[in-house]
C-alpha cells in the first residue's frame, strides 16, 4: 500500500512539474496555469481542441489583438487574414481584393475611369502620348498621338515609370490636370490644361489596311462595352471592300464569359461554347445567343500568343473547333477556368474559380507548369505558328508594314481569298 502511494505521488509530481514548465510563461504573466498542454501530452485533449475551424479562427483572432506587442488595425489583419485564407488554395485565379484593388478591378470589368482620355506608352523622359480617344478631353485639348509628357501639375515625369504617372493625371471628375509636353517638329514645350472626365476605354479598335483591304480587329479585353465596340467596328470596316478580317487577341486576358458569348453570337447561332465542370462533378453546357449570326463572306484570322487568355481563349477555341477561323501566332495561356465575384459588405471582393471548362470539341486547354513555372503544356495551339520577332529592332506591334505576326495573318488571308470573299 505505502509503495502503490510513493508512486501515486512521484506521478503527480511529474505531473506538476510538467504543468509549470508549460504554463511557465502563463505564471510569469499572472495568469493560472492552464492542463491542456499536459492533457494533449497524455491524450486526453480537452473539448476546446474540438472548436470548429471558424471558432479556432475567432479566438486566434481575438488573441492576437489583444496580446501582440503592438496595435494592429483590425481591418489590416482582416485583410491580411482574407488574402492568406485564398492563397492556401494555390490557385492563382481565385483572390481577395481589398476595396481600393476591387474599384480598379470594377472599373477594368467596365472599361470606364475618370481621366483625360488617353493611352500612355513609357519614355524615358515621361511617357509618350500613343492614342487619344475620340471626343476625349485630351481630344479636345488638342493633345496628339506622338505627343510626349514631360511634366503633370508643374512636376516633372522624367525617370517616372507610366503607371506612376497615369496616377498623377487621373483625379475627381471635374478637377482640372496641368500638363506639359514636347512635339515633334514644334520648337517650344505646349502646356494643356485638361479637364477630367468620365472615360469610356476603347477596347475594339478597327483598322483598315487600304492596300490589301483587309480588315483589323484590336480586342484589348472582353469587358461590358466590348461587344457594341466589336459591333459598330467591324460595321465600320464593312463599309469598305473587304476582302479578309485579322481579330488581333494577342496580349488580350480576358474578362467576362456573356460577352465572349455575345461576340460569338456573330458567328454561331445557339451553339455550345463551353462545357463547364463544376463543384460535385456537375456539368453546365454554355451556349452563344441565336438570332444575332453575321455573314461574314469573307476569310478570318483570329492572332494569338501567350498573354491571350481566358474569354480570348473561348473566342479562339470556339471559331477554331466550328472551323470559322485559321488561328495564327504563338499557344495562348492556357486558362481553362471561370470566375465568380462575390462583394463583401465594406466594398472588397472575392474572386473564386467556380468551375473548369471544355471547349466545343471537349479539348482542356488548362495550363500545366513545372516546379520552376516554365510552361510545359496548354493553351491552344495555333493552326500556323510564328513568334514576335523581337530581336528586329524595325517591327514594331501592331504596325500592319513591319509586325512580323501580322504580316503572316495577312500570308494566310492571301492563301484563303477566293472571288466569292470579294464584296
Amino acid at each position: 500500500m505505502k509503495f502503490a502511494l510513493a508512486i501515486f505521488a512521484a506521478l503527480g509530481a511529474v505531473a506538476i512539474c510538467f504543468l509549470f514548465g508549460l504554463n511557465w510563461r502563463s505564471i510569469q504573466r499572472g495568469e493560472a496555469p492552464s492542463t491542456a498542454p499536459l492533457m494533449k501530452l497524455v491524450g486526453l485533449e480537452s473539448p476546446a481542441s474540438k472548436l470548429a475551424p471558424q471558432e479556432v479562427f475567432k479566438a486566434n483572432y481575438a488573441r492576437i489583438q489583444a496580446d501582440y506587442y503592438k496595435s494592429v488595425p483590425a481591418k489590416e489583419l482582416k485583410y491580411a487574414a482574407m488574402s492568406g485564407l485564398v492563397a492556401s488554395l494555390g490557385d492563382p485565379h481565385t483572390m481577395f481584393m481589398p476595396p481600393a484593388i476591387a474599384t480598379e478591378f470594377n472599373q477594368e470589368t467596365k472599361a470606364n475611369f475618370v481621366g483625360i482620355g488617353a493611352r500612355l506608352d513609357p519614355d524615358p523622359a515621361g511617357a509618350k502620348i500613343l492614342i487619344v480617344f475620340d471626343d476625349s478631353p485630351a481630344f479636345k485639348a488638342g493633345i496628339k498621338a506622338g505627343d510626349l509628357i514631360t511634366s503633370v501639375d508643374g512636376k516633372s515625369t522624367m525617370g517616372m515609370p507610366v503607371d506612376s504617372i497615369v496616377k498623377r493625371i487621373r483625379g475627381p471628375e471635374g478637377t482640372t490636370v496641368k500638363i506639359t509636353l514636347t512635339r515633334p517638329g514644334h520648337p517650344q514645350p505646349i502646356s494643356a490644361s485638361v479637364r477630367r472626365a468620365q472615360i469610356d476605354i476603347p477596347t475594339v479598335e478597327g483598322r483598315f489596311v487600304a492596300d490589301r483591304q483587309y480588315g483589323i480587329l484590336s480586342v484589348t479585353s472582353f469587358s461590358e462595352p466590348t461587344a457594341d465596340q466589336f459591333n459598330a467596328e467591324l460595321e465600320k470596316l464593312e463599309k469598305h471592300t473587304l476582302r479578309g478580317l485579322v481579330i488581333d487577341l494577342r496580349n488580350n486576358p480576358g474578362g467576362l464569359l456573356n460577352i465572349a458569348g455575345e461576340m460569338l453570337s456573330r458567328f454561331v447561332d445557339g451553339k455550345r461554347i463551353i462545357l463547364m465542370k463544376e463543384r460535385g462533378g456537375r456539368m453546365e453546357e454554355v451556349r452563344a445567343p441565336s438570332g444575332q449570326r453575321h455573314d461574314f463572306s469573307y476569310p478570318v484570322v483570329v492572332l494569338v500568343n501567350e498573354d491571350s487568355a481566358s474569354a480570348a481563349e473561348i473566342f479562339t477555341g470556339v471559331l477554331r473547333d466550328y472551323h470559322l477561323a485559321t488561328t495564327v501566332g504563338t499557344h495562348t495561356y492556357g486558362k481553362a477556368s471561370v470566375q465568380n465575384v462575390f462583394p463583401l459588405i465594406d466594398g472588397s471582393v472575392i474572386k473564386i474559380t467556380i468551375a473548369r471548362y471544355l471547349l466545343p470539341t471537349g479539348d482542356d486547354i488548362g495550363r500545366k507548369v513545372d516546379a520552376d513555372g516554365t510552361f510545359i503544356s496548354g493553351g491552344i495551339e495555333p493552326d500556323v505558328k510564328v513568334a514576335y520577332d523581337l530581336d528586329n529592332v524595325n517591327v514594331k506591334y501592331g504596325d500592319p508594314k513591319t509586325d512580323n505576326q501580322l504580316l503572316k495573318a495577312f500570308s494566310v488571308l492571301d492563301g484563303k481569298r477566293t472571288p466569292a470573299a470579294i464584296r
